[in-house]
């Protein structure tokens, strides 16, 4: 008997023993998936913070076109910033998404499949994807960007209707379709554009976003013409000032503030803190294109020029978001530098080819989002971003060239597109692209809205 007693003994610890190890692995194994969901979660967290940030970067854009315009326009240009984004908004979630991040129609080309919107939210179960939710809110506020960029080279002159038309058209079609080019793979790692494949980079839109907005605004300004009185009999250049500059110095550092959403927020995870390195480069490349602007204004001019600094800030911002990622702190300088420099002589190279640009779109985001983007070929640190390396780092000129090329190819598709549409609007007596020049005169306030923005002091 006390053999089995023994032998009963025995057998108990030994299942305790067990169930023991069993239960201490699959304690082990919750905690792991509680910390890859806390991950996930605070990523998506993380991405959602971002997106909040680049949405408030419309106020910033409001602020500073209505600054720089004059006050008989103001309501038309906050108008304009309110409806590019409502509309813009569901234009690129009904078809823009799909398009860029779609499974591609020419393959390895870039162009995705139109309304598939909810089968990129949905898992192969059917159930709502929380990330991909967050994702598209993500891309979503871009979208906005891009086109709010076009009403500060339009401002003045455009009429409302035909504006948000092309809004819808830019949300929807125009900049989803060169974005897939770029950013397809984001989503799907197994669809990558055919920029993305040369390995083409422009970590946060120096191109993709700001870029395509400037050469769409380029196609709208020249196919308005000049306002009434910019330029002279002899041609000469006679400024139209803004009325508040104070609200465009405002809106400048609205818009300073939600680019630390726009870079940073493009890692889309916490994961290894790059973000904070991005902020870094995005901050320093502002304060140098403010710097150089504020010195090259000041030897042109012989003064500051508060529109110019404001205008060279935004310039810095623009440039460095290609490559926030992949360039170190002296790159990031150096890129800013410049483009404080390029948007102060750009402004002056447009108005000398007498195009009519009322807020210097045009030159911060077309020309410095261009500058930017090559620059990565120059300036690209391999230790930061684990990207290719510049020149002046040891690099060949491989990826300054295809820096180049996906520069070149965003004007080649966005301004003959965007200048067709256009144009496109301006024959059809229906619709009409400009004002009457009596509305223009008086101001697109009144006729447009029915109301003033200062009708105190009329």
């Amino acid at each position: 008997m006390k053999v089995v007693h023994w032998a009963i003994l025995m057998m108990t610890l030994l299942g305790t023993s067990v169930f023991a190890a069993e239960e201490t692995k699959t304690a082990a194994f919750n905690a792991e998936e509680a910390i890859k969901t806390l991950r996930g979660e605070t990523d998506l967290l993380w991405l959602v913070v971002a997106s909040v940030l680049v949405f408030f970067m419309q106020a910033g854009f409001a602020y500073v076109e209505t600054g720089f315009s004059r006050k008989k326009n103001a309501v038309n240009i906050l108008m304009k910033n309110i409806s590019d984004f409502l509309v813009g908004s569901l234009g690129y979630w009904l078809i823009g998404f799909s398009l860029m991040f779609g499974p591609h129609l020419l393959v390895g080309f870039g162009f995705g499949s139109p309304f598939m919107f909810e089968k990129l939210l949905e898992g192969a179960d059917g159930k709502p994807i929380a990330f991909n939710y967050g994702f598209l809110f993500f891309q979503m506020v871009f979208a906005g960007t891009a086109a709010t960029i076009v009403s500060g080279a339009m401002a003045e002159r455009t009429k409302f209707i035909s504006y948000v038309f092309f809004s819808l058209v830019c949300s929807a079609i125009i900049y989803p379709l060169f974005g897939s080019m770029v950013w397809s793979n984001l989503l799907d790692t197994n669809n990558t554009g055919w920029l993305a494949k040369m390995g083409f980079i422009d970590f946060a839109g120096s191109t993709v976003v700001h870029s395509l907005g400037g050469w769409m605004g380029l196609a709208g300004t020249i196919a308005l013409g000049p306002r009434i009185g910019k330029f002279g009999s002899r041609h000469e250049v006679k400024p139209i000032l803004g009325h508040n500059m104070s609200m465009s110095v405002l809106g400048m550092f609205i818009l300073w503030f939600g680019w630390f959403g726009f870079n940073p927020g493009s890692t889309a995870v916490v994961k290894d803190g790059t973000f904070a390195i991005i902020a870094i480069t995005t901050n320093l490349a502002a304060c140098a294109g403010g710097v150089t602007a504020i010195v090259t204004s000041w030897l042109l001019f012989k003064r500051p020029d508060v529109s110019m600094v404001v205008n060279g800030i935004l310039g810095g911002l623009v440039a460095i978001t290609a490559g926030c990622n992949n360039v170190d702190a002296k790159g990031a300088v150096a890129i800013g530098a410049v483009a404080g420099i390029l948007v102060v002589y750009c402004v002056l190279l447009l108005d000398w080819l007498k195009i009519d640009d009322p807020v210097g779109a045009v030159s911060v985001h077309g020309f410095c989002g261009a500058w930017g983007t090559i620059a990565i070929g120059l300036f690209a640190n391999p230790k930061f971003g684990g990207g290719p390396t510049g020149i002046l780092y040891g690099g060949d000129a491989g990826q300054l060239g295809v820096q180049a090329l996906g520069a070149g190819v965003a004007f080649a598709w966005a301004f003959p597109i965007s200048f067709l549409v256009f144009m496109f609007m301006k024959w059809m007596p229906f619709i009409g692209l400009r004002v009457p020049e009596s509305e223009e005169i008086e101001g697109l306030d009144i006729i447009e809205h029915g109301i003033e923005a200062y009708p105190e002091e009329t």
